[in-house]
This record gives C-alpha cells, structure tokens and sequence, in this order.
C-alpha cells in the first residue's frame, strides 16, 4: 500500500501547530502508511544531502515551490491516486526551511507543487499539506469531508 512521507526542514516544536498537524496525520494514518521526517537545518550541501538521503529510492516526489504548478483538491487526489494506481511504494512531500528547497532536490522531483502564489511560512505550508492530502483522500474515498 501507499505510504505518504512529508520531509521538511526544522522540527516544530509549537504546542498548537504541532497538535494540528498531529490530527491531519492520524487522519491520513486511516488510509495507509504515513511518516513525517523532520531534517536538521544547514548548510545548502548539508540540507541537500538531508533530503536525498530521506527519499526513497523509487519514490514519487512532490516539491512544495511558490512558483510550481497551481492545483486543485481535486488535482491534488489526482494526484495521489496515480500514485496508487501506479504502484508507486512512497509519495514524498518536500517542505523546504526559510530558504525553501535546494534547487537541485526540487529541479529532481515529479511536481513541483504550489500552495499559494503568496510566500508562506514552511510551518503553515506544512499544516495547509497535510490538510490537502487529508482531504485528498476524502475525495478518493467519496466521504463527505471535502465540500
């Protein structure tokens, strides 16, 4: 079955976002595998090496960039569902920190994906992910959650 892996530089650490987010993934938890990998800040060698290392090999990668492809709900569970399909084994996620994402680790993925055209902090990009894919799977699952 599909596991869904967000990695994201910085560990957050704020009671409020952390019980949020925490919710969002027990809720993706009810449709399969889930892991959060939250990597050490650093240097850019540092932060890329952290990330290709956290990647699986055959996994299918999407970048969160402010100036990627622009998507629906309903693209978003398109998107997870040819993950599935495919028999894709991991769905990754990539948060980047305050400088966002190496461009090489975000140039190699599949998608790179925007959350908004606006800037958002990487904590709040992280909580409006999850949400996302939560609700990606409500779509897929033809629950009422989405409308």
């Amino acid at each position: 079955s599909l596991e869904v892996r967000f990695v994201a530089v910085g560990k957050i650490k704020e009671r409020g976002l952390r019980e949020l987010l925490d919710d969002y993934y027990g809720r993706v938890k009810r449709y399969g595998r889930f892991t959060e990998v939250e990597l050490a800040d650093g240097d850019a060698a540092e932060v890329r090496a952290r990330f290709e290392k956290a990647i699986p090999e055959r996994a299918r990668v999407v970048a969160l960039e402010v100036l990627g492809k622009r998507m629906t709900s309903d693209g978003l569970a398109r998107v997870v569902e040819s993950a599935r399909r495919d028999a894709v084994q991991t769905l990754v996620f990539l948060v980047g920190g305050a400088y966002g994402l190496p461009p090489e680790v975000s140039k190699a993925a599949h998608i790179q994906l925007s959350l908004s055209d606006m800037t958002l902090p990487h904590r709040l990009a992280r909580l409006m992910l999850a949400e996302q894919v939560y609700r990606a799977f409500t779509i897929l699952n033809n629950e009422p959650y989405s409308h």
